[in-house]
């Protein structure tokens, strides 16, 4: 397993294909971070489809209103058009590109939209770079995030089966 350096800023994720470690970037994005980390404590992740999965691009997924397996508003049709209660995010665009294994945040076009979904770039993706939030890198299970069914919706997506800050493990 990695080494975690910083339980409080790694995440520990567990997947239909894997464990997935990712460690977070606070003084990148201080806003995002804590979200995430406030998501995950509330176990809000839990249960969440992949439902956005494009080969040599990346896997999407955090759409805790509509993509969360056995809650009641689950509706796979509408998988990536929600996000949390909680209000959309000011954007932390920095200058760290998007390469394989970036966690950063989906969004729509408004910059300041971003709210629970996310994103892990399987392969560079430079056109996002400065465009959408950085939070996180990972730094073991990216073979796990590999596997995971691609489809634009995915049919039998996989998911996260728990997402927990290290610290808390």
């Amino acid at each position: 397993m990695a080494e975690i350096k910083d339980p409080e800023n790694t995440l520990i994720m567990e997947t239909t294909k894997g464990k997935v470690v990712i460690s977070l970037l606070p003084d990148l994005a201080p806003g995002h971070v804590a979200r995430i980390k406030e998501l995950a404590r509330d176990k809000a992740y839990d249960g969440v489809v992949f439902h956005r999965v494009i080969a040599d691009f990346m896997a999407q997924t955090g759409d805790v209103k509509f993509g969360k397996q056995g809650a009641e508003s689950f509706n796979p049709a509408r998988a990536g058009m929600g996000g949390s209660d909680k209000p959309d995010l000011k954007a932390e665009f920095s200058a760290v590109p998007h390469v394989r294994g970036t966690c950063s945040m989906a969004r729509s076009q408004n910059p300041n939209s971003a709210n629970s979904q996310f994103f892990i770039c399987f392969t560079d993706a430079p056109w996002l770079n400065k465009q959408y939030t950085v939070w996180g890198q990972v730094i073991e299970g990216m073979d796990n995030i590999d596997q995971i069914k691609k489809g634009e919706p995915v049919k039998d997506p996989d998911s996260i089966v728990s997402l927990r800050v290290a610290a808390d493990v």
